[in-house]
């Protein structure tokens, strides 16, 4: 960033500076606007992809990252944590479509400040944004609900949460890139925790692992 950009951004102070990161051009200007009409919010930088996204974000160093969970160029789960190193300052919103509470939580897990539904944003991510900025959580109400009353099961065999849900979906019959896609993983991270798994479980073959993920209850048989 150039000592201008830097004086620029200097002088407005009070302002929540955003990147906003999703890889639809059109929903990015809806939700530039939906920003940008409060007065005090600006959008410094715009991402479709996750490497434009570290890359602005440690350029800009914003108060607020805007974080869409499926962002090509890698997993936008693995870049939190990535993220947060490098600018620890930057506190993220995840706006997503996924409704369900393990992402949520995953998300949150991960180092994500807030997550909010794309379908309430219109509602819920000004609000999201505000508390961000002053460190503080937001749940969309309907999630938090969802994971108060649902609470998670402690993974079993020494699995981490992920690789329980890595298991199901091989269990289910998902391929390798399939998972990646579903988990918002990348191949390589999926073959690593298949391999994880197949070494804590001490089986080798898709039949042992679908028949231990049935006796486990994480799927359901016919």
């Amino acid at each position: 960033m150039t000592e201008q950009s830097e004086q620029a951004e200097q002088q407005a102070p009070g302002t929540i500076r955003i990147v906003l990161a999703d890889d639809h051009a059109v929903v990015r200007s809806g939700l530039r606007l939906l920003l940008e009409n409060e007065s005090d919010f600006e959008v410094v930088a715009e991402a479709g992809d996750i490497e434009s996204t570290q890359r602005y974000v440690r350029g800009h160093r914003p108060a607020v990252l805007v974080l869409d969970l499926n962002m090509p160029g890698g997993s936008s789960l693995e870049a939190i944590p990535n993220i947060r190193e490098h600018s620890p300052d930057t506190q993220i919103v995840v706006l997503t479509m996924q409704q369900e509470p393990a992402f949520a939580r995953h998300a949150l897990s991960a180092g994500a400040i807030g997550y909010v539904l794309k379908e309430a944003a219109d509602d819920e991510l000004v609000e999201a944004v505000r508390r961000a900025a002053r460190s503080e959580s937001y749940l969309n109400p309907r999630l938090g609900a969802r994971l108060a009353s649902e609470p998670a099961p402690g993974p079993p065999d020494d699995l981490s949460e992920r690789e329980v849900d890595v298991l199901r979906l091989i269990a289910l019959g998902h391929t390798n890139a399939e998972i990646a896609e579903r988990l918002f993983l990348s191949v390589r991270t999926v073959e690593t925790h298949r391999a994880h798994i197949q070494q804590k479980l001490n089986l080798s073959s898709r039949a042992e692992l679908v028949a231990y993920a049935l006796k486990r209850g994480l799927i359901k048989g016919s």
